[in-house]
């Protein structure tokens, strides 16, 4: 471990030069520049202090115990080491800081209003009211908050410390593509704040593993070490020593005092500074509730339990009898925290403007990235040749047509966990990103190693840094590893994100019922706001593609088979992308009366149509997105499945609660209930009744 003693400290002061008995004029002006910086900082954070509890004992709700133990922290981050811009907070350049520990929101908004940021006193007040600005845990900017400075969605513990990966994965790519020999626009750091709860999740662990082996140099980790758990102190469950794990990972580790504002701003300088190749983490020795004397430094702290002692607390602070409090001083401290960093950003604006006229085609690059400019599902649809495939899985169409999309959208990326061989979604010619072997950190091809989850929370994080759009692939039975961040995903609408999952039914075979999903993806068809497309072959597969990076609303889940499909020749491409692009479309239409729908998705498409071929009066539809379909208008989804006929069959290789909403109380479903069995795919489809002709007797008997 280090400490950082001789880093740039108060106000720009080389710690080293702050010494008793300094007899120079200029040395003297230096200590009064750092002795008055160090009041304002400590003012400020009794203030920030007095907000939380105030904001806290209001809603009668919330979490006291990391605003105040960690108040020093926030104040020399927002005070002095933070680059940003509150009257930009969209600034691409600004540093990042992620509150992995959500629970203790009231830390983020405290700072977030007295650092300048438009969220005014009001909503502090507000704090876990209905639409306001502070919810209990913070949340993205998305539909239903919108409050500046929020970087990511957080609370599930550990999360936020596997996105502030995301987030340096991004600032590193950024720095590569777009930085130039005469101008570098992207310098910037990204910083968490995160308690022992934060470490106790394996996401952390996997996270932080990545970081270190692709030397993520601009990630700073504070630990906020208050030795406190919910149910009992720390030491009740945990006895490692968290610093020392971070060292063996690569780390390179400091430990302090967490209220003494000296050390803490020396060492966050000093992090900073660093540019060995290594990731950084500062465990910051706190007491959790510090100021409320009743409860401070233990468990009782971390909720709400020191309310009763409020204002006894606010007094011992220094604080008036007015809740709220702000005092002009800390206003007049922080304009001038605004202004020396507007001048930052002045200056590198000038930096962005002489870059932008050397480099015009980067500079467009970028605008595109920033601004999500991509062109729409159609306009791809239109713009990619036809495929041409024969008999094969979807996976390889997927290959295909990821090179199509990589090259219509510059800014997309992708990585897999250990699995591009099998999920076939590598970027041709893209370059790998990373530190050592034939990686670099402008590459489009990520390797997460086997860290599933630690994989979904860096493409979210990557998502929240707003430069890229990302997928990531596994086979889709392994969604379980990292389904929360596909929940925050959703919650946070991040449409910059999508995930590549194959493997997707019984069709896995010889590996077993551990490898076949048949719950998986009616598990992920459940989630609000996520798209989960299942084509049934390469004409869907490109299109499902395309409507996965051209979507603004939220994520999209691709679900691609192990074994081949046929494909639908009697129908062309474009039909068939456009049908896709709709989320169900009909496949094969009745030449007679219309006497039966055959609903099918995926792999079982290709069964519905071999059926439906000696049945004049059958229709088979195809309907690769369930939730796509239902955004589609009234006319539009009458026309497909008509109300007047409720002979209806689905058919899928899962199981079947979701769709008895398409075929009705009179109609019948063809899946798979129960789990699999290790055997060829061919022998364990047809024994679980996935064949033309089990679909043809459930039929008979209708």
């Amino acid at each position: 471990a280090l400490m950082a003693i001789s880093a740039e400290g108060f106000a720009g002061v080389n710690v080293k030069n702050v010494a008793f008995g300094a007899s120079s004029r200029a040395s003297k002006l230096n200590m009064s520049t750092v002795v008055d910086t160090k009041v304002s900082l400590a003012t400020a954070a009794n203030e920030a202090r007095g907000l939380a509890m105030d904001s806290i004992a209001a809603a009668h709700s919330g979490h006291m115990g990391l605003p105040l133990g960690a108040a020093e922290i926030g104040a020399v981050l927002f005070g002095s080491q933070m680059s940003y811009n509150a009257a930009d907070p969209t600034w691409i350049n600004r540093d990042r800081f992620i509150l992995s520990a959500g629970h203790g929101s009231m830390f983020i908004y405290s700072w977030l209003h007295l650092a300048g940021y438009d969220l005014p006193l009001e909503e502090v007040k507000n704090f876990r009211q209905h639409h306001s600005m502070t919810p209990g845990h913070p949340e993205f900017p998305n539909s239903e908050h919108t409050t500046p400075g929020i970087e990511a969605t957080t609370g599930p513990l550990g999360q936020g410390v596997a996105n502030a990966v995301g987030l340096a994965v991004s600032e590193k790519m950024a720095g590569a593509v777009f930085n130039t020999g005469d101008h570098k626009i992207f310098d910037h750091h990204i910083f968490a704040l995160a308690g022992d709860g934060c470490f106790q999740e394996g996401v952390s662990a996997e996270s932080a593993c990545f970081a270190a082996h692709e030397k993520l140099d601009n990630l700073i980790i504070l630990y906020d070490a208050n030795e406190v758990t919910l149910d009992k102190m720390a030491e009740y469950t945990q006895s490692e020593d968290v610093m020392a794990r971070y060292e063996a990972y690569g780390w390179e580790t400091y430990e302090i005092d967490g209220h003494d504002l000296e050390s803490v701003e020396a060492t966050i300088a000093a992090a900073k500074a660093s540019k060995n190749g290594k990731p950084k983490f500062i465990k910051c020795n706190t007491i959790i509730g510090k100021g409320v004397e009743e409860v401070e430094g233990t468990n009782a702290a971390h909720g709400e339990a020191g309310v009763p002692y409020v204002d006894g607390a606010r007094k011992n602070l220094g604080l008036p009898d007015e809740k709220w409090f702000v005092s002009e001083e800390t206003r007049d401290f922080f304009a001038g925290v605004q202004g020396k960093n507007k001048a930052a950003y002045d200056e590198w604006q000038k930096t962005y403007d002489s870059w932008t006229a050397a480099n015009p085609d980067l500079a467009k690059q970028l605008t595109d990235a920033v601004e999500d400019n991509v062109p729409s599902a159609e306009e791809l649809c239109d713009s990619i040749p036809e495929l041409n495939s024969g008999a094969e899985a979807s996976r390889v169409s997927g290959y295909k047509a990821i090179q199509e999309i990589s090259k219509a959208v510059p800014h997309y990326i992708s990585g897999s966990a250990d699995l591009h061989g099998s999920t076939r979604n590598y970027i041709d010619n893209g370059g790998n990103f990373g530190a050592g072997f034939d990686k670099s950190y402008a590459g489009k091809n990520l390797y997460f190693g086997i860290r599933e989850h630690a994989m979904g929370s860096i493409l979210n994080g990557i998502a929240y840094h707003g430069i890229f759009k990302a997928s990531g692939s596994t086979f889709a039975v392994f969604v379980d590893y990292f389904r929360p961040t596909i929940r925050v995903a959703c919650l946070a609408e991040l449409n910059r994100v999508s995930w590549v999952l194959t493997h997707d039914s019984i069709g896995v075979g010889e590996d077993g019922p551990t490898h076949q999903p048949v719950e998986t993806v009616s598990g992920l068809r459940v989630f609000p706001n996520l798209d989960v497309m299942r084509p049934s072959d390469a004409e869907e597969t490109l299109a499902a593609y395309a409507h996965s990076v051209s979507r603004k609303e939220g994520p999209t889940a691709l679900i691609f088979s192990r074994q081949n499909l046929d494909q639908n020749n009697d129908m062309s491409a474009a039909e068939r992308r456009t049908g896709t692009l709709k989320g169900a479309y009909i496949a094969k239409k009745e030449t007679a009366d219309l006497d039966l729908i055959i609903i099918a998705t995926g792999s079982e498409v290709q069964h519905a149509l071999k059926v439906a071929a000696d049945m004049p009066g059958a229709r088979v539809v195809s309907m690769p997105c369930m939730s796509l379909y239902e955004r589609q208008s009234a006319e539009y989804k009458e026309s497909i499945l008509p109300s007047a006929c409720t002979k209806r069959v689905s058919m899928e290789a899962g199981v079947t609660d979701l769709w008895y909403k398409y075929v009705g109380t009179e109609g019948k479903t063809v899946g798979v209930d129960r789990f699999g069995f290790s055997a060829p795919g061919d022998i364990v489809m047809k024994e679980l009744g996935m064949t033309p002709e089990n679909l043809k007797s459930v039929i008979d008997t209708m």
